[in-house]
């Protein structure tokens, strides 16, 4: 044991530590993963496009990291953040952009949320249904660049850049139009409402609208535009005229336009002009007209009926319109003492007469009316139509009308009026009702009475004389009846007697039968020779000798043979 001992070797009392000089190839795994992940960054950061600033009035629907912006059904961008404004307005949404994105962000982009929606309009964001609500973008036209945006509350009915003309309507009439409405022309829908704006200084309302390509090409300086909404009936002094428009603008509400008929096409007009709207197709005519000569008339007649725009007729020709009724100032003289005559304001258009319209054409009219009336022309109002008791304006020639001494109100010549139709006939009822009761009813009921007592007891005796007269008249008929009677049964029996057995009439009426009967037994036998042979009265009977034929005769040898 001691020799195994002896054997073991001595061990050092202290390690050596030598230092390594070299770097260990672990240390290379997270180098590379750090240089993936700068690249990384790198690339992400290099690849995204800006982040954009939305401000909504709501967020509804909308989640960061899910909503995502697109255009034309193409993902552009996503939502990251959203957060309240400081005044709790409305809502901030930030969006980071796709690269490609930042060349159109226009500063006139229009934004808005894209959801399920149903109106009379249509149907759209169907597909949002399953997929959620998504932001739409349309790119702008302005060269502006920006990053902030106000989103749109509804979808833009005509988006940016889309062809066309944009006009602003204005209506001063009780019209109702609403974003999206169409405008229509010859059923043919080729524009819509976009915006609605109430100038309460001037207090009316003006609707920009857009016209598509190519139509707006028909908009000129002569184009008049009138509302067609719905159901239009036109009760008037010409009748009753019931119009529609298309299937959508029975629903909603809508205008068309055109040229009136016999004004030429016009120029083309520049954007945002502007147009009236008529209520009616013939309003929207009757502006074809521009200048007019006006004139003033004084209305004893009661006026009801009478409405502004009821045309003035000249022999059946409509040549113009009324333009007020008793809006003038009225200083007339002697007026507590003869009645309050109402002053109506009319129109006469020199175009409606085969006139220029312009200054040659008023000329001719104001020269030509002042003569006419020195000639007797006169005003009178007329029931243009009994359904509705719509009246008109009626100028017509009276020779035997007073003189009339010219006058102006206002700086208008005033045309002489005559008592209208309806004025006569109430005058004359009124007359008739006077004679009426003028007349004494006590005297004319007694007189009455006694004609009537009169009458009575003439038929009384008349009905006494003619039950007289039909007992005279039975009697006689029973007399003559049975004189009658009795003359008729002597002749019949003696009729009876003379075709009796044993009467001298019955012995002849059986020799001239056995007569008869005798001699067609005699005719017998020509009766059936002519039946037998019809022609034995011209040719011979046959009864005579008759030639026979003789033959070769044979002889005794030939015979037997």
């Amino acid at each position: 044991m001691s020799q195994d001992l002896q054997q073991q070797p001595t061990l050092p009392q202290e390690a050596l530590i030598k230092p390594v000089r070299t770097v260990s190839k672990i240390w290379l795994v997270p180098i590379v993963a750090l240089f993936i992940g700068i690249w990384m960054v790198y690339y992400q950061w290099s690849n995204q496009g800006p982040l954009i600033t939305i401000q909504f009035k709501t967020a509804t629907g909308l989640e960061a990291g899910k909503t995502k912006i697109k255009t034309r059904d193409v993902d552009i961008g996503l939502v990251k953040n959203i957060e309240l404004t400081d005044d709790l307005s409305g809502v901030l949404v930030t969006v980071r952009m796709g690269k490609n994105v930042a060349a159109i962000l226009h500063s006139d982009n229009q934004f808005w949320i894209v959801s399920p929606n149903v109106s009379l309009s249509g149907v759209s964001g169907l597909g949002t249904i399953l997929s959620g609500p998504h932001i739409n973008m349309v790119p702008g036209v302005e060269k502006q660049k920006s990053e902030t945006f106000v989103a749109l509350e509804a979808p833009p009915v005509t988006p940016k850049g889309t062809p066309g003309l944009h006009v602003t309507l204005n209506s001063e009439s009780e019209f109702a139009y609403k974003k999206g409405d169409p405008v229509v022309y010859k059923g043919i829908k080729v524009g819509e409402f976009e915006d609605i704006f109430f100038n309460f200084e001037e207090r009316v309302v003006y609707y920009n609208t857009f016209i598509e390509a190519p139509y707006h090409t028909l908009i000129t300086t002569n184009t008049k535009f009138w509302d067609i909404s719905g159901v239009q009936m036109e009760l008037g002094a010409s009748g009753v005229k019931v119009s529609t428009g298309s299937l959508e603008t029975l629903l909603t509400n809508g205008v068309t336009f055109g040229i009136p008929e016999g004004m030429p096409k016009g120029e083309e007009v520049k954007d945002r002009s502007f147009f009236d709207i008529h209520p009616t197709h013939s309003s929207a005519s009757g502006e074809r007209y521009k200048l007019s000569v006006k004139y003033v008339i004084w209305v004893k007649d009661t006026v009801r009926g009478l409405q502004v725009g009821a045309p003035v007729e000249y022999r059946g020709l409509v040549i113009g319109k009324v333009i007020s009724i008793n809006s003038l100032e009225n200083n007339q003289d002697g007026l507590l003492e003869q009645g309050y005559d109402i002053p109506v304001v009319i129109s006469i258009q020199p175009g409606r007469v085969q006139q220029p319209d312009n200054n040659i054409g008023l000329t001719f009219i104001r020269k030509q009316t002042s003569l006419w009336i020195e000639k007797g022309l006169r005003a009178t109002l007329k029931t243009g139509n009994l359904l509705t008791g719509a009246l008109f304006v009626d100028l017509q020639h009276y020779p035997d009308a007073p003189p009339f001494a010219s006058q102006h109100i206002h700086g208008y010549e005033v045309i002489p009026t005559m008592t209208g139709e309806f004025s006569e006939i109430t005058a004359k009822v009124t007359a008739i009702l006077d004679s009426i009761n003028e007349m004494k009813l006590n005297v004319i009921s007694e007189n009455t009475n006694n004609m009537l007592l009169q009458i009575a007891q003439a038929a009384q005796s008349l009905q006494s004389t003619a039950n007289t007269a039909d007992g005279l008249i039975s009697s006689m008929r029973e007399e003559n009846l049975s004189a009658t009677l009795v003359d008729t049964l002597q002749n019949l029996s003696r009729l009876t007697k003379d075709y009796s057995a044993d009467s001298e009439t019955s012995d002849e009426l059986n020799k001239t039968m056995q007569t008869l009967q005798s001699t067609l037994q005699q005719f017998q036998p020509l009766l059936l020779q002519l039946n037998n042979t019809p022609n034995s009265l011209i040719f011979n009977d046959g009864s005579g000798s008759r030639l026979i034929p003789k033959g070769k005769t044979l002889s005794n040898k030939e015979q037997g043979n």
